[in-house]
């Protein structure tokens, strides 16, 4: 045997969710240039759990699910206000809290298709309502319960900031939303795999892999690189930031890829959104750093900006703490983990590779007296 570090190169599972090939995302066979610029992020769910898109009526009836689950229990809302709230991790509050939701689903161990599938609209509905309700509460501020009436992106918006966004802003979290949902066989898609192979729960699949979407090698780089835009400040340090960094063999967060070479193909969509988000909220030179950033990076090393290096300034003009970016990603990616999981379910088989030792052989025992 001989193993792949990373598992680089290894294909591990048979999948009809998402595909990247010569650099191009698609989920269920649809370009994400066609989903992002058409499909509502409801659309997408629907999408990946059905592996078709819906017609008027289901989408409608997913809308009026979606929005009649997004009530959490006051016990959970209680728990997040026990916590040492500012010196918490938000990953690990959501993590925490969407194991606990488990506890209060009579049906969490009920491992039938239909109880999954409700499961499934369940943990959809639930996760903006943990993300807004953290962040409200770590604020000081009230809870905001879901409007009817809203979209999904909207309603996010809506209980994050107290008020009603506006078009400009749910289209650009819209599309945000539809870009995040699946990305092939990812660390975090592969660990709640791992798990429910093993027949486990779907609040165990999604609770582990929300642990492995906290690291920051995962989803927690577009936090850093709105770090990075901050600790630079003005366009004009832009491009000396970068070449010091550069210059110490730093990592400049945001650029390049494990899997795409010629560039991510879900980062222009948010550079556009970007563009105009900034300018309309007077942030422009958020935009502009990135530009000069993203230029001189590709021209000096051949890296093309990622999805999370434009990601970071839409967010940011949304009036987001960058801590919360990566339960963005979470909140997203929560449809692609559910599908993935249905998907074991449907044909599942454990996942249980081997490793290459590489260790000592032929010891043999010596007494604790002669050692």
């Amino acid at each position: 045997m001989t193993a792949a570090k990373g598992l680089e190169g290894v294909v591990a599972v048979e999948s009809q969710i998402s595909s990247i090939i010569d650099d191009q995302l698609t989920y269920v066979g649809y370009t994400i240039d066609d989903l992002t610029e058409h499909a509502s992020f409801e659309e997408v769910i629907f999408l990946l759990w059905n592996k078709r898109l819906p017609n008027k009526q289901e989408l409608t009836e997913l809308e009026t699910q979606l929005y009649e689950n997004m009530t959490i229990p006051e016990a959970v809302i209680e728990h997040f206000k026990s916590y040492d709230i500012h010196s918490v991790h938000p990953m690990t509050a959501l993590r925490t809290a969407v194991s606990l939701l488990g506890i209060y689903d009579a049906e969490a161990d009920d491992m039938s298709e239909e109880a999954n599938a409700r499961k499934a609209i369940r943990l959809q509905a639930k996760i903006v309502t943990l993300v807004t309700a953290f962040s409200r509460i770590r604020d000081g501020k009230e809870v905001v319960q879901p409007k009817k009436g809203l979209s999904y992106a909207a309603n996010f918006l809506y209980m994050l900031n107290g008020k009603e966004p506006e078009d400009l802003e749910v289209e650009a979290m819209n599309k945000a939303f539809v870009l995040h949902a699946d990305h092939e066989l990812n660390a975090s898609t592969f660990t709640t795999r791992v798990c429910v192979a093993t027949l486990s729960d779907m609040y165990s699949g999604i609770t582990a892999a929300i642990s492995a979407l906290k690291g920051p090698l995962h989803g927690g780089a577009n936090e850093r690189v709105m770090d990075m835009l901050l600790e630079i400040g003005e366009v004009d340090n832009a491009i000396p930031y970068v070449q010091e960094k550069m210059a110490n063999k730093e990592k400049i967060m945001g650029m390049g890829h494990r899997v795409y070479r010629s560039g991510d193909p879900r980062a222009k969509h948010l550079r556009k959104m970007s563009k105009e988000l900034t300018a309309q909220h007077g942030m422009e030179k958020w935009y502009d750093m990135s530009v000069k950033i993203e230029n001189y990076i590709k021209e000096e090393k051949g890296l093309p900006a990622n999805v999370d290096f434009y990601s970071a300034s839409v967010y940011h003009s949304l009036g987001i703490k960058s801590d919360l970016y990566t339960l963005i990603f979470a909140i997203s990616r929560f449809s692609g983990w559910i599908a993935h999981i249905l998907e074991q379910y449907e044909n599942n088989r454990l996942i249980r590779p081997r490793a290459e030792y590489v260790g000592p052989t032929h010891k043999v025992y010596v007494d604790i007296n002669e050692r």
